[in-house]
C-alpha cells in the first residue's frame, strides 16, 4: 500500500492523504479488533479448562512454532506460511474517495488472512486472541494487531515527489531483514517470558 497512498498519490487523485491514511488506520485496527474479538469468543470454552500456567505453556509453544515456522520458511521459500495469495484490489483507487478505500484496505489488511500472508508471526497472534479467553481480552489483541499491521503506511507522510517515494521504498527494503529478526526476537522473548512467569 505504501507504492500506492501516499501524499503525492492522494494529491493527484485529489484527496487529502491525512484523511485517507486516518480511515486506513482506523479501518486495520476495527478489522483486528472484530476478528480478535470473534476468536476470543469462540476460544473461551477451551481458555475456561486450562489453567493459568497451561494457558502461559500454550503461549510459549504458539510463539515458539511460529519462530520455527518463520525461520524454516526463511531457509527453504517453498515452507511459506499457508494462506491466501491475493493483494487488495488497487483498481479502487481511481474510482472512489479516498477515506471508503482507505477504509476498505485497512480493514482488509486488519483482518490479517485475506491477503498474502507473509509470516507465521499472524498465525501465532490468531491462536493468542482466541486464548484470551473473552471477547474483550480478544478485542485488545486483535486491535493491537490491526494497528500495528496499519502503522507503516505512516512512513509515507513525507512522500511529495517521485523521488521520495524512491528513497523511501530503498529504506524499506533496506529495513526488511532487520524487522524480520525483530519480529522474531519479540516472538522469543514473548515465549521466554511466559516460561518464566509460569
Amino acid at each position: 500500500m505504501l507504492s500506492s497512498i501516499h501524499p503525492l498519490g492522494e494529491r493527484v487523485r485529489g484527496n487529502k492523504w491525512i484523511v485517507t491514511a486516518g480511515w486506513y488506520v482506523a479501518g486495520s485496527t476495527a478489522a483486528g479488533a472484530m476478528t480478535g474479538a470473534v476468536l476470543g469468543a469462540v476460544g473461551a470454552p477451551v481458555a475456561s479448562r486450562l489453567s493459568a500456567t497451561a494457558a502461559l505453556v500454550a503461549v510459549a509453544t504458539i510463539c515458539a512454532l511460529a519462530v520455527a515456522g518463520d525461520v524454516a520458511a526463511a531457509r527453504v521459500p517453498a515452507l511459506h506460511p499457508p494462506g491466501w495469495r491475493r493483494q487488495v484490489n488497487e483498481d479502487l483507487l481511481g474510482r472512489y474517495r479516498g477515506w471508503f478505500y482507505g477504509a476498505g484496505f485497512g480493514f482488509q489488511l486488519g483482518l490479517g488472512i485475506v491477503t498474502i500472508v507473509t509470516t507465521f508471526t499472524l498465525y501465532a497472534y490468531l491462536l493468542i486472541a482466541g486464548l484470551s479467553g473473552s471477547v474483550a481480552g480478544g478485542a485488545v489483541v486483535g486491535a493491537a494487531f490491526g494497528l500495528g499491521r496499519a502503522t507503516p503506511l505512516l512512513l509515507a507522510a513525507g512522500v511529495r515527489r517521485a523521488d521520495d517515494l524512491r528513497r523511501l521504498h530503498r529504506r524499506l527494503q533496506t529495513a526488511a531483514a532487520p524487522m524480520r529478526h525483530l519480529s522474531l526476537a519479540v516472538l522469543t522473548i514473548t515465549a521466554l517470558a511466559a516460561v518464566a512467569v509460569r
